[in-house]
């Protein structure tokens, strides 16, 4: 990072809901078209907010970075409460060199006029066409670089604090201080990368054993520093998931600072890696922690789709494991719950499509005339949000898998092979083509039971997940 000045970025991350009641609003698209390679275009080194990507967290390292980087930009658009927020604490330790910036035409909880806000412009549908992109880019790009001039010579205020209560001087950082947090600062940001490199390459089979061992080296140097980064120590715990390493998760989750394990998202995730373990394994102890953090969480905030959908994993490898011994009367009770479970995870947020398609999936397996029906009545729904995600350039591996298991239940064999392309390509963690391979070859069995001619799925399942001694597909 050398010399360059750091410029923190508070923002929304991913899609939000518009205010004014519109179509929601894509922010990692604004940041990654706009804010990132504007703040580059001035000079600096962007470093984004990471705690609402982790659930909501503020912490220890977010007040570091308010205090210590030398700019700062804040986009008010949703007058999202953690921005806001942030925007107080450093409004109240920098009396200049943050810029705030938003959406024209959206409402905000205050007047902007005394912060000089840089306005841009949506497209149609709420949408950041290329060419809004590049004229955001250029302002910020253009008032980070006055800024920067004016820093030098004694910048203009622009904390409406520092403007209105004159007295207001609250003593500086000392300089011992500023270069600690700075260097540290500057040290996560390194492990950031290489976490996201890690993640990147996961599904990648020659590079598995490097992978693993980069991951241990800087478990190794965060236990030793004793960061307290939420991107690292989260970063690990994905990472861990990105190769498949459920015990790694795990471990990791335990040497957690208890603020973090105590945080939701970082919860749900220690219940996956138990619940993933449990299949492996064929360990029901691992399975019982699992569904007892869910149902804990379920408790505590009702049901979300998030926990609904792994609490339903959970009971679908009980419907498996129970139907493979042969334990009819086990299985089919089984099979209701996980319905059930994601059902309610679909119902509690239309838009995640994950408990939506095992909730179809499961309803066909069941196969009785009510279920049928209810999975008849559901398939266009998840299809309705499946397709509304792939309008996303930024579609994920999930969004394209959910999409091939949607045409293979309406048998069209001709564009399962199509979508069979988009999620392979789209495939960033290596355990991700089995799960799919494994639905739809649970799909595959129940049509063959009823007589159907269901062979052309077993080219698309062996695409998927090879048999033992192949090579994995391209880009999988």
């Amino acid at each position: 990072m050398g010399d360059q000045p750091l410029c923190f970025v508070l923002m929304p991350f991913g899609k939000k809901p518009d205010p004014a009641g519109g179509a929601e609003i894509d922010f990692n698209r604004v940041y990654k078209g706009a804010i990132e390679p504007g703040i580059r275009d001035a000079g600096m080194i962007p470093i984004r907010a990471d705690e609402e990507e982790l659930g909501g967290i503020i912490h220890q390292t977010m007040y570091e970075r308010l205090l210590v980087c030398d700019f700062a930009v804040a986009d008010l658009t949703t007058s999202n409460p953690n921005v806001l927020y942030e925007l107080g604490i450093r409004h109240a330790a920098r009396p200049h060199t943050t810029l705030t910036v938003y959406a024209a035409q959206k409402p905000l909880p205050f007047d902007v006029g005394m912060l000089r806000t840089e306005q841009y412009e949506l497209g149609a549908g709420n949408s950041f066409p290329e060419t809004h992109a590049q004229l955001l880019r250029q302002r910020v790009c253009d008032r980070l670089c006055a800024l920067q001039q004016l820093a030098q010579g004694g910048s203009p205020i622009d904390s409406p604090l520092f403007q209105l209560v004159s007295s207001w001087k609250p003593a500086p950082l000392t300089p011992t201080t500023t270069t600690s947090f700075q260097a540290q600062l500057e040290a996560n940001e390194r492990l950031k990368q290489q976490l996201n490199d890690i993640r990147a390459t996961s599904n990648t089979e020659e590079l598995q054993p490097q992978n693993a061992a980069a991951l241990a080296a800087i478990r190794a140097q965060a236990l030793e520093s004793r960061t307290t980064d939420v991107g690292v120590l989260i970063g690990l715990m994905l990472g861990y998931r990105a190769l498949g390493d459920w015990t790694g998760m795990i471990d990791v989750y335990g040497e957690l600072p208890e603020s973090l394990r105590n945080q939701v998202t970082v919860r749900q995730q220690l219940a996956f890696a138990y619940n993933r373990r449990a299949e492996r394994d064929h360990n029901s102890v691992d399975r019982d922690r699992a569904l007892r953090i869910l149902l804990e969480l379920q408790q505590e905030q009702g049901p979300t789709s998030e926990t609904s959908g792994l609490i339903g994993r959970i009971y679908k490898s009980q419907w498996e494991e129970a139907r493979a011994r042969g334990e009819s009367v086990k299985a089919s009770g089984h099979l209701k719950k996980a319905v059930a479970a994601y059902v309610d995870g679909f119902e509690a947020d239309w838009r995640d499509i994950y408990p939506g398609i095992n909730a179809v999936t499961l309803l066909d397996v069941q196969g009785d005339e009510a279920a049928l029906e209810q999975k008849r009545r559901l398939l266009p729904v998840v299809r309705f949000a499946a397709e509304q995600r792939l309008r996303d350039p930024a579609a994920d591996y999930w969004d394209h898998a959910t999409m091939l298991e949607i045409v293979v239940h309406e048998n069209d064999a001709e564009q399962a092979r199509d979508v069979l392309g988009s999620a392979l390509i789209a495939c960033t963690e290596s355990w991700q083509p089995q799960s799919t391979a494994d639905n739809l070859r649970m799909i595959q069995r129940v049509h063959q039971e009823r007589g159907e001619d269901v062979g052309w799925l077993s080219e698309i399942i062996d695409e998927l997940d090879p048999a033992p001694g192949e090579p994995p597909p391209p880009g999988s």
